[in-house]
């Protein structure tokens, strides 16, 4: 009986030494496991939930059987499966036509012309960064017909915020150093538009080196044609080469701000299809007038139509340029949809998260539609006449061409 009671006792003893260890050591074991769960193994595990089973299965039921016109148009521009392929066919677009178009355009045009057209490309290019690129940063593109679980990860966050920041700020060093370059001039989307003043002599006049009060009093002096025409010959080998330095500037900022939208387009097009339509569009929209405007100040710099057409086209390679430097950074750097996971060792990307420096080109390209639709165009916008019945009908067509912009880009992601 002793015995018995002493071997109940032991057992009773031996379980609750088994109980405390386990207690003690489970907890630290399933602790350090889920530390080595990568962002993409906890959101695939998410995704064998039930609700998102269910809502997945509902989803799939409701898609319509045949795709919309807007999917079979951008199947039929971009019909190759490479996104590399995809965002050089983008580049084409983007490239090809506006610099045809300019052997259309008269040398006499008005920069300022532009002014509807370049609102509503504003308007296609601050609706494809708000409706698409930044959710497709933040939250990353949800196939058709699928529900995902997104995991909230902080510090991936911020990254993606720096990247941003520094597309903007790009921009406005570019910028700056260009205002240093030429005086204060700069490189400017308005494309010569009239200021309050409205006095378009005087302002072409301060373009050629010449002040208004200069031009005013030649005028009273009244002098014969001979003497204007000496007048002339005089100043313009002193006022010309200015102009050209200020033309040649404008080229090397064109070309620069063409790479990012090769940038733009390589990075978008490896997000997903969807996306790379959208930022093609936008960006297409938005080099008609680009184009045309600086077209039209080459020529207002003394250039010929050939010469500046050439240098128009010298620009546009920038673009192919930097679809080819997004494609190269994307295929040797890689990026977290095409990135082999690796399981059981967390996140390994940039400063432990789950990023790849291919994922930083679509929010720095981000950045620059940003300052390209604020920075760049806002303060023309905001530039007034003497005119107010003018001026209010001019703003009225320019915030109604920038709603159609941005409506576009809305109806495109709405579903």
């Amino acid at each position: 009986m002793l015995m018995k009671r002493r071997t109940i006792a032991c057992a009773i003893l031996l379980i609750y030494f088994v109980y405390s260890v386990a207690a003690e050591v489970l907890p630290k074991v399933v602790k350090h496991d889920l530390a080595n769960l990568s962002t993409q193994e906890i959101e695939e595990q998410l995704q064998h939930c039930t609700i998102i089973e269910k809502l997945t299965a509902h989803h799939t039921a409701a898609k319509p059987a045949n795709a919309s016109f807007l999917q079979q148009s951008f199947a039929l521009l971009f019909p190759f499966s490479s996104p590399a392929l995809n965002s050089l066919m983008g580049t084409l677009y983007i490239s090809g036509p506006p610099n045809f178009l300019l052997a259309l355009c008269p040398t006499d045009i008005d920069p300022s012309s532009l002014n509807v057209m370049v609102a509503f490309a504003v308007g296609g290019l601050l609706g494809d960064t708000l409706f698409h690129l930044l959710p497709e940063i933040f939250l990353g593109e949800v196939p058709e017909g699928e529900v995902r679980a997104v995991l909230v990860e902080p510090n991936k966050n911020l990254l993606l915020g720096v990247a941003i920041m520094v597309g903007f700020v790009t921009f406005v060093a570019m910028d700056k150093g260009l205002r240093i370059a030429t005086g204060g001039e700069g490189h400017s989307h308005d494309h010569g538009s009239q200021h309050s003043n409205g006095n378009a002599i005087g302002e072409k006049a301060s373009t050629t080196g010449a002040s208004a009060q200069d031009a005013s009093s030649l005028r009273q002096r009244k002098p014969d044609a001979k003497q204007g025409t000496t007048v002339s010959m005089a100043q313009e080998p002193k006022d010309k080469p200015s102009v050209k330095l200020s033309a040649y500037l404008n080229i090397i900022a064109d070309f620069t701000h063409n790479i990012t939208d090769g940038l733009a387009l390589s990075s978008s097009f490896y997000a997903s299809p969807t996306i790379g339509a959208t930022t093609t569009l936008a960006v297409f929209c938005h080099e008609i007038p680009h184009e045309v405007g600086d077209f039209a100040l080459l020529i207002q710099g003394g250039m010929s139509k050939k010469t500046a057409m050439g240098l128009q086209f010298v620009t546009a390679l920038g673009a192919v340029l930097g679809t080819v430097i997004g494609i190269t950074v994307q295929e040797l750097g890689g990026n977290s949809l095409t990135a082999e996971v690796v399981k059981g060792v967390g996140n390994t990307g940039i400063f432990g998260t789950s990023l790849s420096w291919g994922d930083m080109l679509l929010p720095f390209t981000a950045g620059t539609f940003l300052y390209v639709g604020t920075v760049g165009v806002i303060p023309e916008i905001l530039e007034t006449g003497p005119n107010k019945w003018k001026e209010l009908r001019s703003m009225g067509l320019q915030f109604l061409a920038m709603a159609a912009g941005a409506g576009i880009m809305l109806g495109i992601s709405w579903s």
